[in-house]
């Protein structure tokens, strides 16, 4: 059983800032940043909380599919900025959109996460017979966790939000998930301890050594080495369920971490760079609202057709990886 996308969504912060603006705050410079991550600018929220942006972005998608919010079956959010410990985002929308026959939760696996989530949602499709139809909401504050005095990490990061409603179908469909906590220490941004009144100090180390310690922190060069094999090795793994080749998917949609990345998992791939859909230049890496706000770009523009076989493809914090490989 594979799915049907019905509509999507996408909701952009107005605010602007080139990678001119962020000289102004570390030793850095446009050709430094593009040149070595593809990114020219990101956009960052101001007054916007996550779930905001999120529920902008996910009426427009429902709005697009022509449903009742009411028929929504589950809503699944995707976000490592919530605006609270707890409620999840996902209920939040839940709650505004008017879908309240939905069950709703947040799911974490950083970049990987809408991918993460939209098989997710389709394997609720395939085993409750009374879920119609599932929202699938991405959305990220990376600046609020971003240190701007780091220029390793604070160049690469923007904010904002897709969403996408998705029903069952008896298209084509695979998918493969997959984690590796062994390197979690390479990326993570620690919570904060909002009342350390009864903490007792210790030398306890969890192996987790950032200088910084609630603000993101990334070994690019260790993302980097697992970034260009866990995408080809994602999408083969997917791939070998249904028997396909690279050459046979339509169009690729990836991560938008690195233009670096994507160059090299395109080699490693065996196609062209053309088959790789790339929208980082202006939105730079927005953690798992990426491949979704990337999706509803090529919908946009036209480049998926109809029978176009396309490959969601991922890689996070975690480390996880993920991807999807579908017909539209």
């Amino acid at each position: 059983m594979g799915i049907k996308i019905l509509g999507t969504g996408r909701y952009i912060p107005e605010q602007v800032v080139t990678n001119d603006d962020l000289s102004k705050l570390v030793e850095t410079n446009d050709e430094w940043i593009a040149s070595r991550t593809g990114i020219s600018e990101r956009h960052i929220s101001g007054w916007e909380p996550a779930w905001y942006m999120g529920l902008k972005a996910a009426e427009t998608a429902i709005k697009k599919a022509g449903i009742n919010p009411e028929e929504i079956g589950v809503v699944i959010g995707c976000t490592i900025s919530n605006d609270y410990h707890t409620p999840a985002m996902a209920n939040i929308i839940q709650g505004k959109l008017g879908a309240l026959n939905a069950l709703s939760f947040d799911l974490n696996a950083a970049c990987s996460g809408f991918v993460y989530a939209v098989d997710t949602a389709r394997r609720f499709l395939e085993t409750d017979e009374n879920i119609k139809y599932a929202v699938i909401i991405a959305s990220e504050n990376l600046s609020r966790v971003v240190d701007f005095s780091d220029r390793n990490t604070c160049i690469l990061f923007g904010d904002g939000a897709a969403a996408t409603v998705i029903e069952k179908s008896d298209t084509l469909y695979s998918s493969y998930l997959g984690s590796d906590g062994t390197i979690a220490n390479v990326l993570f941004a620690r919570s904060v301890n909002t009342n350390p009144t009864f903490a007792v100090e210790s030398d306890f180390n969890d192996g987790f050594d950032g200088d910084k310690m609630h603000s993101l922190y990334q070994n690019g060069k260790e993302v980097y080495k697992f970034a260009v094999k866990a995408l080809p090795h994602a999408f083969g793994k997917a791939a070998e369920k249904i028997n396909i080749s690279a050459e046979e998917i339509d169009l690729f949609i990836p991560h938008q971490a690195n233009y670096r990345i994507l160059e090299t998992a395109a080699k490693n791939l065996g196609v062209s760079m053309d088959k790789m859909f790339v929208t980082l230049d202006k939105f730079g890496n927005t953690s798992s609202a990426s491949i979704p706000i990337a999706l509803d770009i090529a919908l946009e523009q036209n480049k998926i057709k109809e029978n176009d076989k396309i490959c969601l493809v991922g890689f996070g914090a975690g480390l996880t990886s993920a991807s999807i490989i579908m017909e539209f």
